[in-house]
Formats: C-alpha cells, structure tokens, sequence
C-alpha cells in the first residue's frame, strides 16, 4: 500500500485523542498490493473530524477500480450515527455491458460490501447504501465504442467497539474499533468490484473490461 499524508479536515485547532488514534491506525493499516490509497483532503462539513483515502486498483498496468473511505468523528453522536465514528464508502469500476443487463446485479453488488465486512470481523451498525450501474454507449464518431457498465457502489456504517486486535475503549492505546478491518472490509469490496482473486467463499466476481 502506498499513502501520502495530509492533515486531516478539523473545525478547530484541536483534535480528539480517540480521533487521533484512529487515524494513526488508519495510516498504519495494510491492504492488498494492488490497493494504492493516497490520503485527500476531507469533507470539512459532514462533521467535526474527519479523514479521507482515494483508493486505486490497478494489475498489469490498468486501472480496474477506484473508490474512496472517508472515516468521520463527532463527539455529540448524532442520532443518525448512533455512535461517534461513521465510515462513508465508495467504488466505482467498469464492467462488461451484458453484465450490466442482470437483475442480480444490485443484491450481488452489496453481499460484497456485507460479505467485505464479515470477513474481516468489522463489526458495524445502521448498514446503508445503493448500488447503482450506467450504461453507456457510444453513437457517431464514437459508434465503434464498445457498450460498458459503471458500477457504483456507496454505502456507510457505524463501526461498533470491539476487542479485535487495533480496536480497545476509548481510554486504552487505539480507538473502540478495529480501523484496519473497517479499512480492510472496504478494499476487499474494491478489488472484488475490480475482479481482482480471490473472493471469499460466496462472493462472485463480476468480469471486467
């Protein structure tokens, strides 16, 4: 995995110890090689605290799917997150035209998103999202473009405490989750949306362009 670091967006000058050490873990996770995460300014207004990753895969020089991880922080737990921390999610990858056309599609697209999620023991809440694909399709000087799918998935959750290695209370040496396997859960989501193997058990990859 490669990162580069940018500060992360605050409202103030001060920044949370639990948000501290939750970037720190953030930082300190490791993906699959084909996984490049480049730190990006964050949304400055969604909340107080927040940090954001671009992620690009990539095998043999193409680019198969990219996407980003934005893991938010509001100390006043709003209702809606039922916690302190939301993770908002997005993947985006060009797919085959004909695999655009299954009905299955937006149910196969989210068991990787649930499947990404169990598989690493992230433990999350108030699940939500959309899947959503574009055709597109050439005409006149581009009549000779193949038809092609985008597929989009976003989603977000809030992650629940735990006691996975990386996660402890609030008080201890990490923040209450396991960031690297909220952070691992979302890049298996990216590669699967890129065809990249192996998937785990029960998860098809789609074929790509």
């Amino acid at each position: 995995m490669t990162l580069s670091r940018v500060p992360g967006a605050t409202r103030d000058g001060t920044v949370p110890d639990v948000f501290d050490r939750a970037v720190r873990a953030l930082r300190a996770a490791r993906v699959r090689p084909e996984v490049t995460l480049t730190e990006v300014p964050a949304p400055a207004r969604i909340a107080p605290y927040a940090v954001a990753l671009a992620g690009d895969v990539a095998a043999g020089g193409e680019e198969l799917a990219t996407g980003r991880f934005i893991l938010l922080h509001d100390p006043s737990a709003p209702p809606e997150w039922d916690g302190t921390f939301r993770v908002v999610t997005y993947a985006r990858a060009d797919l085959e035209a004909e695999v655009g056309a299954d009905p299955m599609l937006g149910q196969v697209g989210w068991s990787w998103l649930e499947e990404g999620l169990r598989g690493h023991g992230a433990r999350a809440g108030g699940v939500g999202g959309t899947v959503t694909r574009v055709l597109s399709e050439g005409y006149g000087a581009l009549a000779d473009r193949p038809p092609s799918v985008d597929v989009e998935l976003r989603a977000s959750w809030t992650p629940l405490p735990d006691d996975a290695p990386g996660g402890g209370p609030a008080g201890g040496d990490g923040p209450p989750f396991d960031v690297a396997a909220h952070l691992g859960a979302w890049a298996l989501l990216l590669c699967t949306v890129a065809g990249l193997p192996p998937v785990p058990e029960g998860v098809t990859p789609l074929p790509r362009r």
